[in-house]
């Protein structure tokens, strides 16, 4: 694409507007088949959760061995995501999203085949594996297409607002297939999506990767791998009890597995991952609202679906469309956003945007057993939607301000391994503030499981408080990086 740019600069002035035209069409059509794939990645985070219930009566699957179909999915996408971003860095970005694309359809159809619960357990892990790779490169992709300005800020609105769409989507269609179809096409709704992305990248995006030395830091890798695999498995049992070893123990393990973790990177040559690139402050800001996010988007919605199915008593479904408001409204409001982000710069919608996040939660905290969906649900619904826009849409730019295109890929994956992080540590503390509030409630059960739900959200509401520091205080980048070009900044944390 560069050189067909260059060469055209020697020809006439209309041949090179219609050389230039036809390369930015095919950015945004590159787009489309990106955010197709981020879809996808988020989609199979949710939407395996409603058909839960029916798949373990189907497959015979014991109440302890249920929570390992969502877990080996999440352990295996946020143990090597900062790996499957190198791979995308040194072999290939194209090339590893290709492979990826092809390797989740493969997955996909072993899932919706499997007759055995190992085959199942062991279809989730391999999802979760191609994942790591996929997510990764395809944001780095879109780095390298959109670099700087306003189409950049356009490009991560749409590509940031998927998060909470494929959430969202995920509960509807998991809901809709497991009542109408079978809970098996939760997995081979994959297999098209997958042809189709992988089919429009190989089509219309062109190949990049790092510069220079491709060597693989192995030590960083063992480390970085089993150590945010420790906190995702140790984050995932804490949903039976804090006081489990086996959620501690391998919590402590984590901890103490990227502590040397970072020690080792400060002095291998070729690092895993450079820390200039978590340090920066303006990216930090990024990475730590990823986390946040990520804990109050998957954790948050997690119980609102818990409270239209058991309490409301919606079928899965209609459970599913009932969450539809927001995710109309972060489609909507997140194109706003990005529009006007160079007039408002990154502080101001990260500041703001956890304030209505965390006023719909206080909005939830209301619910009871006998509540109206459109008194209580709808209108938090709404206020999540403008919420996770103003925060998705700043937060992709800066997560990936400034990166190297050496560093696109392993910068990608630190974004995404934050929020699934965010979201395994949400949906861990959640659940056990869930347990704790029923048991304390009186009254029906109902009402019970209500008070249980609340006190979730109250506490949701406290983490998306947590975000707004992080816009006043660690957002230095004017807003001309957003309207003229890609700003580099400097300033690193410690």
């Amino acid at each position: 694409m560069e050189t067909q740019l260059a060469s055209a600069e020697t020809r006439p002035a209309e041949r090179t507007n219609g050389a230039a035209n036809k390369a930015g069409k095919g950015k945004w059509t590159a787009l489309v088949f990106l955010a197709l794939a981020q879809f996808m990645v988020v989609l199979d985070g949710t939407i395996v959760n409603l058909a839960l219930p029916r798949l373990q009566v189907e497959m015979g699957i014991s109440d302890s061995t249920r929570s390992w179909v969502v877990t080996a999915y999440g352990l295996a996408f946020g143990a090597l995501l900062l790996l499957g971003g190198r791979i995308a860095d040194f072999w290939g970005r194209k090339k590893t999203f290709l492979v990826a694309s092809a390797g989740f359809a493969v997955a996909s159809l072993i899932g919706g085949i499997a007759q055995e619960t190992w085959e199942l357990i062991g279809a989730r892990a391999l999802q979760g594996l191609f994942a790591a790779m996929l997510a990764p490169a395809a944001l780095a992709l879109l780095t390298v297409a959109f670099p700087g300005g306003k189409e950049r800020g356009t490009a991560f609105a749409i590509f940031g607002s998927i998060t909470g769409v494929g959430a969202a989507i995920g509960v509807l269609l998991g809901g809709f297939l497991t009542d109408y179809v079978s809970w098996r096409w939760c997995f081979f709704v994959n297999i098209p999506i997958a042809v189709v992305a992988l089919a429009g990248v190989w089509a219309k995006v062109p190949e990049s990767k790092a510069e220079g030395p491709s060597k693989y830091d192995w030590p960083g890798v063992v480390l970085a791998a089993s150590g945010l695999g420790a906190l995702v498995y140790g984050f995932t049992n804490a949903e039976h009890g804090w006081d489990a070893p086996d959620a501690w123990g391998f919590i402590l393990a984590g901890v103490v597995l990227m502590v040397l973790f970072v020690v080792v990177e400060q002095r291998v040559k070729h690092p895993l991952l450079p820390l200039r690139v978590a340090t920066e402050r303006n990216r930090a800001a990024g990475f730590l609202a990823a986390f946040l996010s990520g804990a109050v988007l998957i954790g948050g919605i997690l119980f609102i679906n818990y409270y239209l199915q058991i309490v409301l008593g919606f079928a899965p479904f209609i459970a599913g469309l009932a969450s539809l408001p927001m995710t109309a409204v972060l489609i909507v409001a997140a194109g706003l956003v990005a529009r006007n982000l160079p007039r408002l710069g990154a502080k101001i919608p990260l500041a703001v945007g956890p304030l209505f996040l965390a006023a719909a939660m206080l909005w939830l905290t209301q619910a009871r057993a006998d509540s109206s969906y459109a008194v209580i649900m709808l209108p938090a619904l709404i206020l999540m939607g403008i919420g996770l826009a103003l925060v998705f849409v700043p937060m992709q730019n800066l997560a990936l301000l400034g990166v190297d295109k050496n560093d696109a890929g392993v910068a990608s994956a630190l974004a995404n391994a934050s929020q699934q992080i965010g979201g395994s540590l949400g949906i861990a503390l959640f659940s056990t503030i869930a347990a704790a509030a029923t048991a304390a409630a009186s009254g029906p059960k109902l009402e019970a499981l209500t008070a249980g739900y609340s006190a979730v959200f109250l506490w949701a509401a406290a983490a998306a408080v947590l975000i707004a520091p992080l816009g006043l205080l660690l957002v230095t980048i004017s807003k001309k990086a957003f309207s003229e070009g890609e700003e580099r900044p400097h300033v690193h944390l410690g």
